[in-house]
């Protein structure tokens, strides 16, 4: 029996969206410098640079991270998927999301578990890291949605749940390899918002969130990861640089 970390070893819950009743949902700052330009660079409330920021209209220097990838046909067979974006299409805030983004990104689709590792040049795993990623072996984890954050408010997610192994957080196991920081937070971004949303469709949309949170979507074994490099938080114009074997 697959047994995945639960909620209270991960940190969705302190970082969900906090919805206010009769309150619209107003995409934020973050959201505005890093997405809106790339998606409706129209928008008036697009942030094309900030002081201090690399992004300039969403887009920065070349920043490579170890990425754990989400196959498109898998998620595309999943009946519950197929079911969350029915409804989705269905809700009154559907005009609101970049239909039109979903084929761009299809073969990108993936969570970070090491950001930023390196800019302009890609990263090396060592040949040590590598040997102990092989002799970690493949890994079991479990999308469940949806999410949206209180950062980049304005995008939705996926949860990845990670298996639970020898009485710890696998994908935090992945991080100690490679010497990284450990997170809490892994997400698949899919579906991006043009615009803020009214009270009505906030309303909506928490009420969605609450009833997909526990739903599984799919469970995957993930036999490798990517370095992935791109220019965009969207990943409109990523490569994977290089594929690292689990097992």
């Amino acid at each position: 029996m697959d047994v995945f970390c639960p909620d209270s070893e991960l940190g969705y819950l302190r970082s969900r969206t906090r919805f206010v009743p009769g309150e619209m949902l107003r995409l934020d700052e973050a959201y505005r410098l890093a997405h809106l330009p790339l998606i409706a660079p129209h928008h008036p409330d697009v942030i094309q640079a900030r002081p201090g920021a690399a992004y300039r209209m969403g887009r920065h220097e070349r920043i490579f991270s170890l990425v754990l990838p989400v196959p498109p046909e898998a998620l595309e067979k999943s009946a519950a998927y197929r079911e969350l974006e029915s409804e989705l299409r269905q809700s009154p805030f559907a005009n609101k999301i970049a239909w039109d983004l979903l084929p761009k990104r299809r073969e990108r689709l993936h969570a970070t578990i090491c950001g930023s590792l390196s800019k302009d040049l890609p990263y090396r795993v060592s040949d040590e890291e590598r040997a102990a990623l092989r002799k970690f072996g493949p890994l079991r984890v479990e999308l469940r949605g949806l999410f949206s954050g209180n950062i980049n408010v304005g995008r939705l997610y996926l949860r990845v749940y990670p298996e639970c192994r020898a009485g710890a957080n696998s994908l935090r196991q992945l991080q100690q390899i490679l010497g990284r920081p450990e997170t809490d937070l892994y997400l698949v971004g899919l579906f991006n918002f043009v615009d803020h949303l009214e009270a009505v469709e906030a309303a909506a949309l928490h009420d969605l969130i609450q009833r997909w949170w526990h739903r599984p979507i799919l469970a995957l074994d993930v036999t490798a990861l990517w370095l992935l490099g791109a220019s965009d938080d969207l990943v409109l114009d990523a490569r994977v640089e290089d594929v690292i074997p689990l097992g």
